[in-house]
């Protein structure tokens, strides 16, 4: 089901080391979007990845076009919510589309999502694991249970209204995405719980769509041990200020 044909969808994908990845994630983004019909453009968001995922990027314009694969690279790490911020002022949808380089987001789910969007008129739609026939598959015991625990925690503190806090596969009205991004103070794996909390406050709709997550098939998982701490060092602090 084609969305307005007025509309188009900016997807941002911040990468690190994602060379292998890359290629079949563009490929199956292009893929769907001629599939449903919606206008589309990908910016790639690299942050000095220095396994030469730019050069593989550069490529991927070359195959597809510089219409809809924009590289815009950054030097160094610069954290996820800058990331955003700098993705989107190269984009030129009035949706914005954010998930992970790293195939645990399919892009199979992007027309539920915008398909959810028209149906109730939302501002946000959000991926969650953890409704409906959502999952998780690949990850150990410890990560199920951080990030179980971390949405247990977040509920039972913020009671934000939706079941998936710590995801990162999301399709944002464009200018709520800004409004949200001048609002938002953390860095990190807390920046998208922020997000949701921030939106609640604002008073933005927001739907849900059961996605499986799969873990990343080539590299390194990102989450390490002190981004657990800052996750809860910024779940205190969002607590203490909303």
């Amino acid at each position: 089901m084609a969305a307005n044909s007025a509309d188009k969808f900016s997807v941002l994908l911040p990468t690190y080391n994602e060379r292998e990845n890359l290629p079949l994630v563009v490929w199956l983004l292009v893929r769907i979007f001629q599939e449903s019909g919606n206008n589309f453009e990908i910016i790639i968001i690299d942050d000095g990845s220095p396994d030469g995922t730019q050069d593989v990027a550069k490529q991927l314009e070359k195959i597809y076009g510089p219409d809809k694969i924009l590289l815009r690279p950054r030097p160094r790490k610069l954290g996820l919510g800058t990331a955003y911020i700098h993705g989107m002022k190269h984009a030129t949808g009035n949706f914005i589309v954010i998930m992970d380089a790293d195939l645990s987001h399919h892009p199979k789910f992007i027309p539920e999502f915008i398909r959810k969007q028209k149906e109730g008129n939302f501002d946000i739609v959000s991926g969650t694991r953890y409704k409906g026939n959502g999952g998780v598959y690949g990850w150990d015991l410890k990560r199920k249970l951080i990030s179980r625990g971390a949405n247990f925690i977040t509920q039972v503190l913020l009671r934000p209204g939706a079941s998936d806090l710590t995801g990162s596969f999301r399709l944002y009205r464009k200018e709520v995405l800004q409004k949200l991004m001048e609002k938002c103070v953390s860095k990190g794996y807390v920046f998208q719980m922020e997000m949701i909390v921030r939106a609640r406050q604002l008073g933005y709709t927001i739907g849900e769509v059961p996605i499986s997550f799969v873990d990343r098939v080539y590299g390194e998982s990102k989450l390490g041990g002190n981004e657990i701490v800052s996750f809860l060092k910024g779940l205190l602090t969002l607590f203490a200020t909303t």
